[in-house]
């Protein structure tokens, strides 16, 4: 058996983060993967990219940060001035784990060396453990790691474990060192981890058994796939050009994603990040039993929270029934559910996603019973478009789905086959803060506080943050203007001059606790810098306000039923 020293990752890991290049970081990364032992290949590929276990897999370590720092001060006898020096240098947990171990540490890493494979099978047995006692048991084995670990191995044992690489390696530079290394075509190992959701796997497969391997792949019941992603388009006229004519537009309803699996009696039902939620859903299990005629398939729809006459609800109530497994009775009743399927990627055995749009839809009504499906209609003109897109607004939901009529099904892929058309509400917003990026944005200032105006007080207030809508360029000037305008810092924020102001689009407004606003911004991206309106000129939290009691003028209103 292969033993792969975990220091191998670790240091390539560190050559990675100094590594900025696409090539270059597939390059290194398709080095260390021909150099492992077939055993050592899944556990190398989830540690390196900072996911322990495959997307689709329940398991998790269920320790954090609260952990780490618990232990690691144990090991170590630093002064006050050495902790000082340490929280300012480290950019994020694993380098403070780093820098404290190589300055502070008691004793020596107790012999032997960590293996790749032992580092991978303490995180499963973490991950198993449960019942009375499971806490300090996680710990235990936690630091059994840290004990025979080098600081920079304890660093990336730390990354894993608070799940924050910060190496730029992005999952599609993985699949593409994947294919480097194993000489497959690229698109074909995307399609594969499209299939599988898990790079582990993916890379097990070519690196064992080759193309062949890989074109074996078929989805797999009661394991999610990665769902088809949709491009944001201006409205039904680019759609329909883009879809030379050929387009269904569906209803884009205010709800969650959901891909659930039947086989024979047994149904389960994922979340669009393939989290099993099913457990929060039983209504929905229950009518999937009774109405689906399939023995076994893998549907696609969208869960919507509704009111006492049926209209949708924010999706933030819908939340509310996916974070409970418990007591579910009395919420059922205070936060009913419609399901809406729209697609059908498997049925009896057969594979659907190699088969065009149209065919799949047709399929789903003959397997669907009755359940609903989402309002669907093929436009002749962009004038009928048009009009099914203000009907969709006017029943209260976010706009509609393009879907070219003779597309496959793509899991994973944001391409132009399918598009999101939505009315976007815009305002004139400051930024108070920024947070320090990760991965590529590592190094850049990137995720900007948005604040509006109380008109009464005069005091700026958060409204939501956002990352999107900005270029690389645009980040780095970003960090430079930002810095020039700091007050304070405080761990990963810098807190600026409300001087800096941005147009921001956004979908909805959300009441919420977090805020001292009360109102958050979903969805909120950047369209443009405003460096021709001053402070003095922000929207106020007044609009915001108004705009928010406006959205209930179509959807329902959340009011909690009395017993």
């Amino acid at each position: 058996m292969t033993e792969t020293p975990f220091l191998a990752l670790a240091l390539l890991g560190e050559r990675l983060e100094k590594t900025r290049k696409r090539l270059e970081l597939a390059g290194l990364i398709a080095d260390f993967l021909k150099g492992l032992g077939p055993e050592e290949i899944g556990p190398g590929v989830r540690l390196l990219i900072g996911q322990v276990f495959p997307e689709w897999d329940s398991r998790a370590l269920n320790l954090g940060w609260r952990a780490v720092s618990k232990i690691l001060p144990g090991l170590t006898a630093p002064s006050k001035d050495d902790l000082a020096t340490i929280q300012a240098e480290a950019v994020d947990g694993g380098e403070w784990a780093r820098l404290l171990l190589e300055r502070a540490r008691i004793e020596p890493p107790q012999p032997p060396p960590l293996p790749l494979w032992e580092v991978y099978r303490a995180f499963e047995e973490i991950a198993e453990t449960a019942g009375p006692g499971s806490r300090r048991k996680k710990e235990e084995l936690l630091n059994s790691l840290f004990l025979r670990a080098q600081p920079v191995e304890a660093k990336y044992i730390v990354k894993n474990v608070v799940r924050e690489m910060r190496h730029g390696v992005s999952e599609g530079i993985l699949l593409d060192a994947i294919a480097q290394a194993t000489e497959v075509p690229k698109k074909l190992a995307r399609r594969a981890n499209m299939l599988c959701g898990d790079l582990g796997e993916v890379a097990f497969i070519a690196l064992t058994e080759g193309q062949a391997g890989l074109e074996r792949i078929r989805p797999h019941l009661l394991r999610p796939l990665k769902p088809m992603l949709a491009q944001m388009a201006d409205g039904v006229a680019q759609a329909f050009q883009e879809h030379k004519e050929k387009t269904a537009l569906e209803y884009k309803l205010d709800g969650a994603r959901v891909q659930i699996h039947k086989a024979d009696n047994e149904v389960h039902i994922y979340s669009r990040n393939l989290s099993e939620v099913t457990p929060s859903l039983p209504e929905v299990v229950d009518q999937v039993r009774e109405e689906v005629r399939a023995d076994s398939a893998i549907l696609e729809g969208e869960v919507i929270a509704v009111d006492e006459r049926g209209r949708p609800l924010p999706f933030q109530h819908l939340m509310r029934r996916f974070r409970r497994i418990h007591n579910l009775r009395e919420l059922m009743r205070e936060v009913p559910i419609q399901l809406y399927l729209f697609d059908i990627l498997y049925r009896d055995g057969a594979s659907l996603v190699d088969e065009p749009n149209r065919k799949r839809w047709r399929a789903l009504q003959e397997v669907k019973g009755n359940l609903n499906s989402v309002a669907r209609l093929t436009p002749r003109n962009p004038r009928e478009g048009e009009a099914f897109a203000q009907a969709s607004y006017e029943a209260g939901h976010e706009g509609l789905i393009a879907k070219r009529l003779d597309s496959v099904y793509t899991p994973g892929v944001r391409g132009k086959a399918w598009f999101k058309i939505k009315q976007t509400i815009s305002l004139d917003l400051v930024i108070v803060a920024a947070d320090w990026g990760y991965g590529r944005r590592h190094g850049w200032l990137s995720n900007y506080h948005l604040a509006s105006r109380d008109e009464d007080s005069g005091e700026f207030l958060e409204v939501g943050k956002t990352f999107r809508g900005l270029t690389d360029k645009e980040f780095e000037e970003m960090t430079e203007r930002l810095l020039s305008l700091e007050i304070y810092r405080r761990e990963g924020t810098v807190y600026v001059e409300p001087e800096m102001m941005v147009e921001v689009l956004f979908n909805e407004i959300q009441s919420s606790p977090r805020y001292d606003s009360g109102l958050a911004l979903r969805f909120a991206r950047i369209s443009r810098l405003r460096d021709d309106k001053s402070p003095e000129e922000v929207d106020t939290i007044q609009t915001l306000r108004e705009l928010f009691n406006q959205q209930f003028e179509k959807k329902g209103r959340y009011e909690r039923r009395k017993r």
